[in-house]
């Protein structure tokens, strides 16, 4: 993709029924690939994409499928950057922003999302609307070593 080019934008809008989140596994791993991710990033994009759609089903929509969770990725020459929303009330980011890598929260059954979405993208914002919740995540091509 030319540095200048304008951004693909690809958009998909599922049910909010966790077992459509491999659609949006299939999807985020091949836009890695359309984007010349290795393995290994393209690894934390689709994992943080599937928290990130885990979390809108089920604490943002409560497993309602007549709602819906609408994820739009955009290609730019350096970086890839998807937004998923959903129609949730939100949630107080910082009563979720505890420590969990301590000992006590090593074995908790939830409140992982966040903090992996965290370790696997460059950027995570989240941003409450009164008609929902907007998370924004950020994934920047790496730099590629100049052979000369």
């Amino acid at each position: 993709m030319p540095a200048d080019a304008l951004p693909e934008v690809i958009r998909l809008r599922i049910p909010s029924r966790l077992e459509l989140l491999s659609v949006v596994d299939a999807l985020a791993g091949s836009l890695c690939t359309r984007m010349e991710f290795d393995t290994d990033v393209s690894s934390q994009v689709t994992m943080a994409v599937i928290e990130a759609g885990t979390n809108a089903i089920q604490h943002g929509h409560r497993r309602d499928a007549t709602r819906f969770v609408d994820l739009v990725f955009t290609l730019h020459p350096d970086r890839m950057e998807i937004d998923v929303y959903d129609s949730g009330k939100g949630f107080d980011l910082q009563g979720v922003n505890g420590d969990i890598t301590s000992p006590e929260h090593l074995f908790d059954a939830r409140g992982r999302g966040i903090f992996i979405m965290r370790a696997c993208m460059d950027e995570v914002e989240f941003e409450f609307r009164p008609e929902g919740t907007l998370l924004h995540l950020v994934k920047r091509r790496p730099a590629v070593a100049s052979t000369g």
